[in-house]
């Protein structure tokens, strides 16, 4: 997808857009990435367009080309009404409720909506994927409503509302600045979409919302399997904890993929460790499940994400609109590849994933609250009393994995039949996604927190050295956050650390010292 200066250009083919261009397309700053249309894209869609115009000149009955919408599909439509037909179910279809999206997630959606369109088999108009595109150029983001979205004949409320900025009507943000569409695309130097036949149909009918989400959240939680790792490696050596449920010889024997990586990782970045040099001898035969199935838990999240990322990045590359126009063979197929079930069952599970790797998480900060277990400091306070230490930290933690847990259950699984009953089955994929991401933020907040609490007790554990992977993820946390020696506002030091988990930065302090993690 990178064109011209890879780190500058993002080049909408159609055909090849991963999570990770995804998340490049949403949150680059201002003036930071330009997108274009690619021009065998811009051919494909032309091809497609002449198809549907050439449809429209015989007079054929098409889907939401020269009939109706939905139950009223058996109504046709007169070739002097077509370009008010489309404009019409722009207007209203905009009927999304609630806050809109930030700009990151609208942006992914933009991109997410674009890239379908470029696929050519939507019959539109190439403008419509490039005006999208000139707006996220322009930094112009349109205000699309969370809710409304059933997820199946897309979604269609909040798309609705991305189209009705093309169009020229509604509000828009330019710069930080709400204003009139219309005037947000004077300012950039664009005029508003006309629409012809198909124009507004393909705008809205897809899932690229709930995709766009899955996207970044498919992203996003890849950071965290490996930072998982380094915080059950931390959390091991600041407990005294056993290294032998970690042998190879164990996980072998059972051997899912995820918990053979997780295993390894772990024993890697505990290679050279005093700590637990220290304690070889201590006669203690077995530590709590999680710890000792640390690998097995976080296996299993890895194979879960795994699942999620192949299912979202087959949607990235998909053609979810309706009816499907295809050039090359002369034809236009009504189907439904709108309907959201695959990404929608996907982001329920990898919520759930996460969810499991937050739970295990937790569990492990509480064992360095609790000085039986640990023989560490209650709640890591060196003096504790007039210091209440790491306590509420924990507490926090136990609370965003309790949210998770509620979050977690499916939105997949639920149905709402809609349009007198002709679409009585949907997928709920946008709902799944908006969890999704709060699930994603809750539990990079909780490895964050483990994170922090075991640096804690690596700190109280000195003069005695852990390992030099972890000592390096010690040095990035004290780069950003000091002992406790004293009690202080927390809330900075979490979101301090949850910074070095979500971009990289305590993983790449471990590997540049124990090598590439699995």
């Amino acid at each position: 997808m990178s064109g011209g200066d890879g780190a500058r250009a993002l080049v909408i083919d159609g055909c090849s857009l991963t999570a990770g261009d995804t998340a490049r397309a949403a949150r680059a700053r201002p003036g930071e990435l330009e997108l274009s249309l690619d021009p065998d894209a811009r051919e494909r869609m032309l091809a497609s367009r002449r198809l549907v115009l050439e449809a429209v000149g015989r007079g054929d009955a098409i889907y939401g080309i020269t009939t109706g919408f939905g139950a009223l599909s058996h109504k046709p439509v007169a070739k002097g009404d077509l370009e008010a037909l489309q404009l019409n179910l722009v207007r209203s279809h905009c009927a999304g409720a609630g806050d809109p999206f930030s700009r990151e997630d609208a942006r992914a959606i933009m991109a997410v909506r674009a890239h379908c369109l470029a696929a050519g088999r939507s019959g539109c108009d190439p403008r419509c994927a490039e005006l999208v595109l000139d707006l996220m150029n322009a930094d112009v983001v349109p205000p699309i409503p969370e809710k409304g979205s059933v997820g199946a004949s897309g979604d269609l409320a909040p798309l609705a509302h991305l189209a009705l900025c093309l169009v020229g009507e509604g509000e828009c943000r330019l710069g930080g600045e709400t204003l009139p569409a219309a005037e947000a695309l004077r300012r950039i130097g664009r005029s508003p979409l006309k629409l012809g036949p198909k124009d507004g149909l393909a705008l809205i009918n897809g899932t690229a919302v709930m995709t766009a989400l899955g996207a970044l959240a498919v992203h996003d939680a890849e950071g965290l399997a490996k930072a998982a790792d380094v915080a059950a490696a931390m959390t091991l050596d600041g407990t005294l904890g056993s290294l032998a449920p970690f042998d190879p010889r164990i996980h072998r024997l059972r051997p899912h993929p995820g918990q053979i990586e997780s295993a390894r990782n772990v024993a890697a970045l505990l290679q050279g460790s005093e700590m637990l040099e220290s304690h070889r001898d201590c006669g203690k035969v077995q530590d709590p499940y999680s710890l000792r199935c640390a690998p097995q838990v976080h296996g299993a999240f890895r194979q879960t994400l795994r699942h999620a990322a192949r299912v979202v990045g087959t949607e990235l590359d998909s053609v979810t609109d309706n009816p499907l126009v295809l050039a090359e063979d002369g034809e236009a197929l009504s189907g439904g590849n709108f309907h959201g079930q695959c990404p929608a069952l996907a982001m329920d599970y990898l919520a759930m994933g996460l969810c499991d790797l937050g739970n295990i998480s937790e569990r492990r900060t509480e064992k360095l609250m609790n000085p039986v277990f640990s023989g560490l400091p209650p709640f890591l306070a060196a003096e504790g009393g007039l210091n209440s230490g790491l306590m509420i930290a924990q507490v926090a933690a136990a609370a965003l994995a309790s949210e998770n847990r509620g979050l977690a259950r499916p939105a997949s699984t639920d149905n709402a039949s809609t349009s007198t009953d002709k679409e009585d089955h949907v997928s709920m994929g946008v709902t799944a996604g908006r969890k999704l991401r709060e699930v994603v933020f809750n539990t990079g907040r909780i490895l964050a927190i483990e994170v922090l609490c075991a640096s804690q007790a690596l700190h109280l554990r000195r003069p005695l050295r852990t390992s030099p992977a972890l000592e390096a993820c010690l040095a990035a946390v004290r780069s950003r956050v000091p002992p406790l020696d004293t009690d202080r506002v927390l809330k900075k030091d979490v979101d301090e650390i949850a910074a070095l988990v979500e971009d990289g930065t305590l993983v790449r302090a471990a590997e540049e010292r124990a090598g590439r993690l699995a």
